[in-house]
């Protein structure tokens, strides 16, 4: 069972890079997109980096029977998935305003 677990751990990864990827693609076909958030964009990249090194550490915490260390590195990685749903949310939520708002790359609130 936990090596189940595991295996939709490391294909969520797989599906998330890919979400990051298509995103990054729909961006591009825009006229205009703040340089912030193709930053933020970009550090999605990093945290899903992190994500894999700490389901790494989780793995050989779950081998070890270390259940405080199971228990932390989920809620880490977790707490960082959550931080990328929440930012692209509101990304997304930014980039859907209704277009008779003001086109000012600038007065747009992508956070």
């Amino acid at each position: 069972m936990e090596s189940n677990i595991i295996e939709r751990l490391f294909a969520s990864f797989t599906e998330l890079e890919s979400a990051i990827t298509k995103a990054r693609s729909t961006l591009k076909t825009r006229e205009t997109v703040p340089n912030e958030v193709v930053r933020r964009l970009e550090s999605y990249d990093s945290i899903l980096a992190k994500q894999r090194s700490l389901a790494v550490a989780l793995c050989e915490s779950i081998a070890q029977k270390n259940w405080d260390e199971v228990n932390r590195h989920v809620s880490l990685i977790n707490g960082l998935s959550a931080m990328i749903r929440d930012d692209a949310k509101a990304i997304l939520e930014a980039l859907s305003a209704p277009a008779s708002e003001p086109a000012d790359s600038e007065s747009e609130n992508f956070c």
